[in-house]
């Protein structure tokens, strides 16, 4: 149940980055469920290799970079999906930025604050 409600509110941070920022377009909500499910895949599979194949200049960018890696991952998903446009490399950049802080809050509110210690009592 934890991870359809993860994804629900995945795909309403997606309709809200498109309302604030006018040059990324969702046709609806039901594209928006699977750009979060093709942004979770891209997340999951190909960012931990880049991330890795990026460290010197990661490190380097004093972790600066990895934002770079989230807009170019954001970028991609919207060339897999119909009906998602990002319109360019800065769009993608702000949109990847808001989705996270989006998502994030919306997650805290739904879940709470969850430590991941067991508490005995």
């Amino acid at each position: 149940m934890h991870l359809i409600v993860t994804w629900l509110l995945n795909a309403l941070a997606l309709l809200a980055v498109t309302y604030l920022i006018p040059s990324i377009h969702i046709r609806s909500f039901g594209t928006a469920l699977v750009i979060a499910v093709v942004l979770g895949l891209i997340n999951t599979l190909l960012r931990p290799v880049l991330v890795l194949l990026t460290l010197p200049v990661t490190i380097l960018t004093l972790g600066l970079f990895l934002l770079v890696i989230n807009a170019l991952l954001f970028q991609l998903a919207a060339w897999f999906v119909k009906g998602f446009e990002v319109s360019g490399f800065w769009s993608a950049l702000f949109g990847s930025i808001l989705y996270s802080i989006i998502s994030w809050i919306l997650t805290a509110l739904v879940f709470g604050h969850r430590t991941g210690v067991t508490r005995w009592y």
